[in-house]
């Protein structure tokens, strides 16, 4: 075993005359690279379009079927047809599920978890690639389009 100085050694000081500066060290840990789930991960680069899907995320969590629908389907899509959207998704035979397989797409695309890529200009147009999160084995691809500052699902 090797013999530890006693000296106590005193940090460096510079006065306001010298440049002999100490530079800051960067602290952190060493890196593996990314993650699995940050490299299947792809959000879009719209701060218009992501406000858009958090916002239907939030009506989806929040369990506002009327809400959603209001602010998901196309903006020419005819009330009558709007109207029996919302009445699939809340009572008709297969609601519950028709409405959990939403949520989670919509999820997954605002999250950008499981999305592969986005085509599009995500200025007026932007296709979302993934693969479902609830059946496996299942590619699927949503398209949002903006029309007059208004992002909607494409019908």
């Amino acid at each position: 075993m090797g013999k530890k100085s006693r000296k106590v050694k005193k940090p460096i000081t510079s006065s306001p005359n010298t440049t002999n500066a100490v530079p800051a060290l960067a602290l952190g840990y060493p890196s593996d690279g990314p993650s699995e789930e940050e490299v299947n991960s792809v959000q879009t680069t719209s701060t218009s379009l992501q406000r858009k899907l958090d916002l239907l995320s939030q009506f989806a969590m929040d369990n506002d079927r009327e809400r959603f629908v209001k602010n998901f389907v196309p903006l020419d899509l005819s009330p009558n047809d709007s109207a029996a959207y919302l009445e699939d998704l809340t009572t008709g035979e297969e609601a519950e599920s028709q409405w959990s397989n939403l949520i989670a797409e919509i999820l997954t695309i605002a999250a950008g978890k499981g999305v592969t890529k986005i085509e599009g200009d995500e200025v007026t147009r932007a296709v979302f690639y993934f693969q479902h999160p609830i059946f496996k084995e299942c590619d699927r691809e949503v398209t949002f389009i903006c029309v007059s500052g208004e992002w909607r699902a494409e019908g």
